[in-house]
């Protein structure tokens, strides 16, 4: 007789399955699940497992395991789905991480061969470095995966001509619900059981299929089974491309490129408001332009305000316009036709813009259209929802009229641009999610809005999908026999609903787990002001739109964000990933919950997504959306460490300023303790600060002492001007501030300085001790703001603390208070830039390499370094990203590894590859202090660099 046991084990966990079959990086953390709860769009939905494949076994067994389970199953690019569609309960299988590369390239096929998450941008630049390009460019082409843009048959700009991602799909390996491999090729669709069936069931509604779909170019919602129609052969390739990984999950695939034009010239039209410019488009059309974008002057009033007037070369006249792009083979002829575009009678004002930088600069903002319209003409914020409709162009303008009413019927408004050409209108919202009626007045609208499209022939969705916003709409466009017949469809291939459930067919409604909605107000008890959020900051980390910015590998110079990510490709160490953390938090659906009514501020996961965030700032000026991770970061720490133990490096290096003060007593005393057998060692230890670092020598004079030591008297004829010597000029490179002060006496100025040393708070900002950091600036506040209140400007040495004065301040004391003195305090290059006369000495012949601090880019901005360098004739190479020290970050115990990750992404690079004559110019203390710890080189200051270069009588 067999003994039963009493007790059933308990069945093996996912992830343990998962590893145990093979699947080497499966998680299902707390922190990973926050931060993939959510995509681009309004959606959050925390899945239970998160798969990071690094094989085509994993993904099959992965799937296996989840067939077997009933487990959901959602394939995920880049994460830059604005509809909800890579988001899951079930497994989310990230591709982006490790199947990324780009397999075959045939020049003269022209032809590749791409894992599903290789980004556009890498295929693009091996593409055009032969002459070719992928010709689908979503706006989001610098982090968004072709996998992704099969998934939702991505178009982009320049669709318009070169087709959309259906139409460059060569090849694809893709893998069934099923679980059967399909090799789908131009050599037809092979038979199977999956595929006969398709077959039998596609014969027997071919007049469903011929009259509803596939009607015009931009027809996305749905299936698009006009492929499989007899007279095109059959093609479940491209059927699949738009299915939204609901019917099969793409292994590999190939994809067609097409000659990159060599000759482009952009002709801007402007019109009296964006229904004309939709008018214009069909007399635009038969000029066959690779690209014809809409938008209108809300969007570039949002860039001026944002990034500076000089951000937006000069448009011709009108309140909306259209970017044309005229591309060809022979530059008089592409003259030609766009000279002949300019000319059309319906556009009111135009402008041919010859300037490839400006015409950069344009398509610019076009493409951070997504980010930039995160903030509605009402300065609240504005969500996607509806964002990618497209009618047959020739209606749209009536269309977007129409829209136009039915925005004002809603009360609702925003930033209408899109594909103009192709009949795609994007626009975000501002839904009313903080009204107890929020998500009732956002199915009122998309119900209104879904009917309107019908009307006009058109589609829900152009190019994004309709995933978990528009699926359930889909039967106002289509028929109840076109709806069953998506039905049976993905009950051939993906039977038992595994795949991306949802989404499509039997959809979620269109108001479930809406991000926003479900996170309340968090205005009471915090430490900044966020006075551009009401105050309130739960709208300030769901600016974070997702999408996805901060996962673009920037090699330019023209961005620093993020970081981080960048050195270790953890999608929570990303700036989306950590305010998806942060927006969880606020929800309560991290560890811990909502703690009698306040967040988790403590909980682990929150501050291991935070944990590699170089507070940077990088993202408060490159993310369109405006995040400040930073000010996110410092108050997470401030709300962690209230009344409580702190780390080491919070009391050493928070506290620097104050310790700093008291060196200055006795400087070299100080610095001979350190250099005794074991004491660097054990201070290291001690602050908390990683042994490979070194201690800053202490000045043997401050800069204050010197200054004072000098006895220049007042003068009557010459302006004055009040130096700041911040802490670390005073007490660590006094050197900077005496070079100032001679600059500054050579443009003609009388330097003054204030009575007594000021500090603007940083370290303790920085570290979370932002109750102190208020009490040092309202004094330094005080004593700076009586020169203010004489009419002397201020000029600031250190980015950082030029940075606190001129932002963090504001938010600290609020404008009132501390607004006069942000608004008097410049940057050396600033100031000097605004002196009537003055001419930098002669840099003709030096070459500069440039590492811009941070906090400077994004705050201040470095365009009049720039320009005051290149006006004296230096020969300028400006880095971008981030040195990696960053202020307490870099020196701290577990950030070693990564701090010199990111300096080596564009920094030491660039320092090993200068001559020995170059000047590497770096103003931030902590850009200066991370080169002479990992370099041979040395770095100045701008006031350094024009002191030396001034002739001496």
């Amino acid at each position: 007789m067999l003994l039963m046991p009493t007790t059933l084990s308990a069945p093996r966990s996912l992830v343990s399955e998962l590893q145990s079959r093979g699947v080497a990086d499966a998680r299902a953390d707390a922190t990973s699940r926050a931060v993939y709860s959510s995509d681009a769009s309004l959606y959050r939905m925390q899945p239970a497992a998160v798969v990071f494949p690094r094989h085509l076994d994993e993904v099959l067994t992965t799937l296996e395991v989840c067939r077997s389970r009933g487990i959901p199953f959602t394939p995920r690019g880049a994460g830059t789905s604005i509809a909800g569609n890579a988001i899951g309960s079930g497994v989310v299988i990230d591709f982006s991480r490790h199947l990324n590369k780009v397999l075959e390239f045939d020049t003269e096929a022209r032809t590749a061969v791409v894992e599903p998450g290789a980004v556009h941008a890498t295929l693009q630049k091996v593409a055009l470095a032969n002459g070719l390009r992928f010709g689908p460019d979503p706006s989001t082409h610098s982090r968004c995966t072709v996998g992704g843009m099969i998934g939702n048959n991505a178009c982009g700009s320049r669709a318009l001509a070169y087709g959309r991602t259906a139409d460059n799909v060569t090849q694809l390996d893709v893998v069934t619900g099923s679980g059967t491999r399909l090799h789908l090729g131009a050599e037809g669709t092979p038979s199977t059981p999956e595929t006969d069936a398709l077959r039998s069931l596609v014969g027997s509604e071919l007049g469903t299929i011929r009259t509803e779909l596939g009607r015009f170019g931009r027809q996305v919602s749905g299936y698009s089974l006009e492929h499989l129609l007899p007279e095109r052969g059959f093609d479940l390739r491209r059927m699949l491309v738009g299915s939204e990984g609901t019917l099969a999950v793409v292994l590999e695939a190939g994809v067609r490129l097409v000659a990159d034009l060599p000759y482009k010239t952009m002709v801007v039209l402007g019109f009296e408001n964006i229904g004309d410019a939709g008018d214009a488009v069909p007399a635009v059309l038969p000029f066959e332009p690779t690209a014809c974008e809409g938008l209108d002057s809300r969007i570039v009033e949002v860039v001026r305000s944002r990034k500076g007037p000089q951000a937006v070369p000069e448009l011709p006249g009108g309140a909306a316009w259209l970017f044309v792009e005229i591309s060809g083979v022979d530059a008089a002829e592409v003259a030609d036709r766009a000279a002949r575009v300019s000319r059309i009678g319906a556009a009111r004002h135009s402008r041919i813009i010859g300037d490839a930088r400006q015409a950069a600069a344009l398509w610019r903002i076009r493409e951070d259209g997504g980010g930039l319209a995160g903030r509605s003409p009402a300065g609240v914020p504005a969500h996607a929802g509806w964002e990618d409709a497209a009618v047959p162009p020739e209606r749209l303008g009536d269309y977007l009229r129409d829209f136009d009413d039915l925005l004002l019927t809603h009360s609702l408004t925003g930033f209408p641009f899109g594909h103009f050409g192709d009949g795609c209108v994007h626009v975000r919202l501002d839904f009313p999610f903080h009204r107890e009626d929020g998500k009732a007045a956002f199915r009122a609208f998309l119900t209104d809005a879904a009917k309107l499209v019908a009307r006009y022939g058109g589609s829900l969705s152009g190019e994004h999908g309709d995933g978990r916003a528009r699926s359930e709409l889909l039967p106002y466009l289509y028929t109840p026999a076109a709806i069953s017949l998506f039905g049976k469809v993905k009950g051939i291939l993906d039977p038992d609903n595994i795949l991306n459930p949802g989404v499509l067919v039997d959809p979620e409604p269109l108001d479930a787990n809406v991000r926003v909605a479900e996170a309340g107000p968090l205005r009471s008890g915090l430490g900044f002001g966020y006075l551009h959020d009401g105050g309130d900051f739960s709208q300030a980390v769901h600016r974070c739109t997702g999408v996805g910015q901060c996962r673009a590998a920037h090699n330019d110079n023209s961005t620093v964000m993020c970081p981080s990510y960048i050195a270790t490709l953890e999608e929570k160490d990303s700036t989306r990933g950590r305010a998806r953390a942060l927006q969880e938090m606020i929800n309560g659906s991290v560890t811990g919950g909502i703690k009698g009514g306040k967040p988790n501020w403590r909980a682990p996961e929150v501050h291991d997504a935070l944990d590699l965030c170089l507070s940077c700032k990088g993202c408060a000026s490159d993310c369109p959306t405006g995040i400040d991770m930073a000010a996110y970061k410092a108050e997470v720490l401030h709300q962690s460490y209230q009344g409580r133990i702190r780390p080491a490096s919070h009391y050493s290096l928070g506290w620097l300023p104050r310790w700093a003060g008291l060196a200055a007593f006795a400087p070299r005393l100080v610095n001979a303790l350190v250099r005794l057998p074991g004491m660097r060692q054990l201070g290291l230890r001690l602050a908390g600060v990683d042994q490979r670092r070194n201690i800053p020598a202490f000045a043997p004079q401050t800069f204050h002492a010197w200054f004072k030591a000098r006895g220049v008297t007042a003068s009557e004829t010459r302006p004055p001007v009040l130096l700041w010597a911040d802490s670390f000029t005073n007490n660590f490179s006094p050197e900077v501030g005496q070079a100032a002060v001679r600059v500054l006496e050579s443009a003609g100025y009388e330097v003054r300085i204030p009575d007594q040393p000021v500090c603007c708070g940083l370290t303790w900002i920085s570290t979370g001790q932002l109750d102190t950091a208020r009490k040092i600036l309202r004094s330094s506040i005080d004593v700076l703001g009586r020169s203010v209140e004489e009419g002397i400007p201020i000029v600031g040495l250190e980015p950082s603390c030029t940075g606190v004065l001129r932002s963090d301040a504001v938010e600290l004391l609020g404008r009132a208070a501390a607004g006069p003195v942000a608004g008097a305090t410049h940057t050396l290059a600033e100031f000097l830039a605004k002196t009537p006369g003055y001419t930098p000495p002669s840099l003709e012949g030096t070459t500069v390499v440039a590492q811009p601090h941070c906090h400077h880019h994004a705050v201040m901005g470095w365009s009049p370094d720039a320009a005051l360098l290149e006006g004296a004739g230096a020969n300028l190479q400006k880095l971008g990203g981030c040195c990696g020290l960053a202020g307490n970050f870099g020196v701290e115990r577990g950030h070693y590894e990564i701090s010199v990750a990111v300096a080596e992404q564009q920094l030491l690079p660039a320092v090993r590859a200068a001559s020995a004559e170059a000047v590497v110019l770096a103003d931030g203390y902590s850009c200066r202090t991370q080169l002479e710890d990992l370099s041979d080189r040395r770095g100045i200051h701008l006031a350094q660099l024009l002191d030396r270069a001034t002739p001496r009588e």
